[in-house]
């Protein structure tokens, strides 16, 4: 059985200087009430890893806009014009990764991979100070694995042994990060007795903690 706590002990368990993985795409199948009360935390310097940093008056996008974040690893920052002006004043440092790119290297963290062979990004400045390999006569960037402290993620029902399956694409980003971070925290819509086996997108075996989401 998983350990069941409030969204406020969640975020309690970030320390200042921490790199946490948010799981979503946007403001789909985000653990917002978790971020909710990191934002209410005494913590800064926060590296996070996502997908995007979604909207100013949302989520991950309430964390770049309250002065937490000091790096932000993602994909695209495009719906979110306060991300980019912080990183124009160079108020925080954005490191974009192609979004394909971006799961691979979660995806080796968790696999144990050393890194992974890309052809994206050859040519292009995302190949300056990168190792680069030739195989079978095509070039490749060697990126390596990409992990984090821990990683909040979104399930739509999780059990309370930590199995997780989710509706639709909500399960986009969240499949991958619950393999690549030290501790693992789902907030899930529904937390039931135990999930049909058919369900489980994600083992509990990865999830080391359970909040379960109410209210608005």
């Amino acid at each position: 059985m998983k350990r069941i706590i409030s969204a406020r002990d969640a975020a309690k368990l970030v320390k200042s200087g921490a790199s946490i993985m948010i799981g979503g795409f946007l403001d789909c199948g985000v653990p917002d009430k978790i971020i909710g009360e990191l934002l209410c935390q005494e913590v800064n310097n926060l590296t996070i890893i996502c997908n995007d940093t979604s909207y100013p008056d949302k989520d991950k996008g309430k964390l770049i806009d309250t002065d937490k974040v000091k790096k932000v690893i993602t994909s695209h920052i495009g719906t979110n014009p306060i991300t980019g002006k912080k990183m124009m004043n160079k108020e925080i440092e954005v490191e974009i990764v192609p979004m394909g790119t971006l799961v691979e290297k979660i995806r080796a963290q968790g696999a144990g991979l050393g890194g992974i062979l890309t052809p994206t990004g050859v040519g292009t400045i995302l190949e300056e100070g990168k190792k680069t390999y030739v195989v079978n006569g095509k070039k490749y960037i060697f990126e390596e694995p990409l992990g984090a402290d821990i990683a909040f993620i979104y399930g739509t029902k999780a059990d309370k042994y930590g199995n997780i399956s989710y509706m639709g694409t909500t399960r986009n980003f969240n499949q991958t990060m619950a393999t690549a971070a030290d501790v693992v925290v789902v907030q899930a819509d529904e937390i039931v007795e135990c999930l049909d086996p058919n369900e489980v997108i994600i083992p509990g075996v990865f999830v080391d903690y359970i909040v379960e989401r109410e209210g608005d």
